[in-house]
């Protein structure tokens, strides 16, 4: 059974290195003459696979395209080489694809053998792009130690801005060109948002834990709320007379959270340390706005709209 089960899987790695393949061919590789080649391609059809055979006295295989994506099964270089176009995607962030990428890389890196690591890590240290992507950089290897923890609900423990914290890790997010972790600090007893970057050294494992209640429905907006509004002195609800979408190319994550309210309109939440980096920041949007709250930004706004007002009439006479 395990010689049958270890032919099949080489057969189905085979059958992914090329497009089509005669049957005598196939039977040569495997050492096993055509007949057997026959039952193992019907072994295939039955667990799921679409293999197709050609007619003829030739005769041949082809795997088809099924509703599900199979197995894939790679070589030590095929493996090798996605990894390292896995790790780079990771670390540059590459938008729209930033969690698949991670996801992708997690599971990969958690199956390669330790030469195959030695052998991706070689090539990571060796590459240096010509131009360095922007922001700051993040280990691959600490993005996938952090997501299998998240998937795993084990507790980890790393050093943070000089100090120690012991967490419970929830969820990766990244925003642009950075990754944040979402996760429950045991000492503070309480939600915390790190950034990546800036936890030093390796991961030290903890215990595995029960999840706790998550501190809001949508994680992803927990977070830009905590990136944009928590730190700040000030917090501010805006309202744009434009579409979510018109303006989410003009607006980092980092820098406030775009709701859609309308097909014409849309809601800004953000954060600032002074009332005037706020009214100066809204105003540059290059779209007409309403301040929805604090009042104090209302009367900010108004104040120096009359001061621009003044220093235009200045100049025109």
């Amino acid at each position: 059974m395990l010689e049958t089960s270890a032919r099949l899987l080489r057969l189905l790695s085979l059958l992914q290195s090329r497009p089509d393949w005669p049957g005598g061919e196939l039977a040569s590789r495997l050492g096993v003459t055509t007949r057997t080649v026959r039952r193992d391609v019907d072994r295939l059809r039955d667990l799921g696979y679409p293999v197709e055979s050609a007619t003829g006295t030739a005769g041949g295989y082809r795997l088809g395209v099924g509703a599900a994506l199979p197995p894939l099964l790679l070589d030590d270089d095929e493996a090798v080489a996605v990894a390292v176009g896995l790790r780079a995607s990771a670390a540059g962030c590459v938008t729209g694809n930033e969690e698949s990428v991670l996801r992708a890389l997690t599971k990969l890196e958690q199956m390669l053998p330790a030469r195959l690591r030695h052998r991706v890590s070689a090539i990571q240290a060796a590459v240096q792009p010509l131009t360095a992507p922007a922001g700051p950089s993040v280990a691959p290897e600490l993005l996938a130690a952090l997501a299998t923890a998240c998937r795993a609900r084990e507790g980890v423990r790393f050093r943070y801005q000089g100090a120690t914290r012991r967490v419970e890790p929830y969820r990766l997010v990244p925003t642009g060109r950075r990754w944040y972790l979402l996760a429950f600090d045991l000492d503070r007893d309480d939600w915390r948002t790190f950034r990546v970057d800036r936890v030093d050294g390796s991961l030290q494992p903890g215990p595995r834990f029960t999840p706790r209640p998550a501190p809001a429905v949508d994680l992803n907006a927990y977070v830009g709320d905590a990136l944009t509004s928590s730190p700040y002195r000030f917090r501010a609800t805006i309202r744009y007379f434009a579409s979510a979408a018109s303006l989410s190319d003009r607006t980092s994550p980092t820098a406030g959270r775009l709701e859609a309210e309308g097909p014409d309109t849309c809601l800004f939440h953000a954060g600032a340390s002074s009332l005037d980096e706020l009214a100066v920041f809204v105003a540059l949007k290059g779209v007409d706005f309403e301040v929805l709250d604090p009042p104090e930004l209302k009367r900010h706004v108004a104040e120096l709209a009359e001061r621009l007002g003044r220093a235009s009439a200045r100049g025109a006479s």
